[in-house]
This record gives C-alpha cells, structure tokens and sequence, in this order.
C-alpha cells in the first residue's frame, strides 16, 4: 500500500507503532512455537507491544549497521551476532572506502554488540530458533542492511519460518526482503520515504535501560508455567 504523507500517517511513538502491528500478525498468538526477535534498541518497545498482545515469547537480535566514515548515516552494510556480516554493494560504490577504514568500522560496531549483548542479555543464553516460527521486528527500515543481517543470522539456525514486521519502510526495501524471506508486514510504505524519524512524532533514542527494562518484563512474563521455555534451554 503507498501512502503519502500526511498527519493521518504519522506514528506517535514506537509503542504505538507496535500497536499497529498487531493485527496484522493475530495469526501468530498464542502459539509456542513463535519467537518474536526485537533488533535494539529502537526495535525493543515496539516488540514488546506485540509480543505482550499475542502473548508469545520476545527475545533480541543483535545488529549493527556499519556507517560510511564520511557519511556515519548512510550503511555499506551490517553485522549480526553470530559473525553475521552483510555488505551494501550500492553504498561502497558510491563512498569507495579502504580496507583499514572498513575493518576500523567493523571493529568498533563489533565492540558495541559485544556490549549490548552483555548488558542487555546477562548470563541470559541466545533462544534456540530451530524449527521456530520468528518474527523480527525493528521501528523502521531505510536501505534494509541491518534487518539483512538479521534475516541471515536466523536463516542459519534452520528456522521453520521468518517474517518481518515493521512499522514503515519504502517500497524497495520491503520488495528486496519479501524476497529473502517468508512474509513481510509493514503498514506503512511511504512514496518518498525520507528518514524513519521523519514518520514518528515522537523518535527520541530508546536508552539501554529501557531496553534492559523491557526485556527484563517480558522474560519474567514467561516464567509461570512456560514450560516450552523450560524445554527450549533444556
């Protein structure tokens, strides 16, 4: 569906854009074998409104896009836990960049989702994602490099099924992954989509606390009686 701009599609908040996901994803409640991956940490308070709603499990998906050195914002690719790494050909083009940049990049990023993992995890072990239907959720695509990195990173543990669900990206970006993976859920498809912040009223950064907040939530949420649980870190 495009749509084009206009108050009418504006997402107040991540919560609230979780909250439009819902629907779209009600076939997935209540079952056991579905795994919901949140990409922190703007994917994080989305996820957690739909995990909440369909009452299935919520777990994380470490990512992190490796930004151009002249231009931080723009992705020649991305890394996922499990040394998942996913380069944009396009990117690279059009910023040429050399090995020793690159790999200072790689570096630094891979730094940081050691970090998060810790912090945000613990003593926590990754969930078991065999046979599993997962659903990876972020607050937003642009070029895709991140949630490609994601998609790997799970396609490599022989899940039963992968969709993405996410809020708002263009067009070509929800063609490619439609293509990568079993079903795509996004409401939004702007004609010119601009930044991911341009769709929010509110796009604040999503802290670490409120990451570890959350998560902290919806794993003691599926404490009482969840005995697939018991089973998956059997």
């Amino acid at each position: 569906m495009i749509q084009s701009p206009s108050l009418q599609t504006t997402l107040p908040n991540r919560a609230e854009a979780g909250r439009r996901l819902v629907e779209p994803l009600l076939k997935y409640a209540n079952r056991p074998d579905v795994i919901i991956l949140a990409l922190p940490r703007g994917g994080v308070p989305v996820a957690y409104e739909v995990a909440t709603a369909l009452n299935v499990r919520l777990d994380l998906m470490l990512v992190r896009k490796l930004g151009v050195p002249s231009h931080p914002e723009f992705a020649m690719g991305a890394i996922a836990s499990g040394g998942v790494q996913i380069l944009n050909d396009d990117a690279l083009r059009a910023h040429p960049i050399d090995r020793a940049s690159f790999e200072a990049v790689v570096a630094r990023e891979a730094q940081e989702l050691s970090r998060r993992e810790k912090a945000y995890r613990g003593n926590r072990p990754p969930p078991q994602l065999k046979d599993q239907v997962v659903i990876l959720i972020d607050d937003g695509l642009a070029t895709g490099s991140s949630m490609m990195a994601a998609i790997h990173a799970v396609r490599m543990q022989a899940p039963e099924r992968i969709v993405v669900a996410v809020p708002v990206a263009p067009r070509e970006t929800v063609e490619d992954l439609s293509m990568q993976v079993d079903e795509v859920i996004c409401p939004l498809i702007p004609e010119w989509m601009m930044s991911i912040g341009y769709w929010y009223l509110d796009f604040s950064q999503t802290s670490d606390e409120e990451v570890i907040d959350l998560m902290q939530r919806a794993w003691q949420r599926e404490l009482p009686g969840a005995s697939h649980m018991e089973h998956r870190d059997a």
